[in-house]
């Protein structure tokens, strides 16, 4: 018999291994900075990475949190997914030529879109 009580829990549960796994995917570039002096991560960088992932499976969970249908799943993370690396790809190194072109700012329209 489920109770609300343990519907609570499995839905923070679910948000707790968004976050244990946002964790351990910063993990890799911290261990980078060890060994590669090419990578040059700072706070701010680690701060933003890990909120925008965070972010990205938070807005999975909840969107998909009653949905039983599993296209509308599949769909909702692909959707996601193409969102964070249009985002992410976007603010590393542009995607019309360097990050600091003003062009790039209307791949930002494309996901209000």
């Amino acid at each position: 018999m489920k109770t609300k009580t343990t519907h609570l829990i499995k839905q923070n549960k679910n948000i707790l291994l968004i976050a244990l796994g946002v964790a351990v995917f910063l993990l890799i570039p911290l261990i980078a900075m060890q060994f590669n002096e090419n990578v040059d991560w700072g706070i701010f960088d680690f701060v933003f990475a890990g909120a925008l992932l965070f972010g990205t499976g938070l807005a999975y969970e909840l969107l998909t949190r009653k949905a039983g249908n599993r296209a509308y799943r599949i769909a909702v993370g692909v959707t996601l997914g193409v969102s964070l690396f249009l985002i992410w790809s976007n603010l590393a190194v542009g995607i019309l030529g360097s990050e600091d072109n003003p062009l790039n700012a209307m791949y930002f329209g494309v996901l209000t879109v």
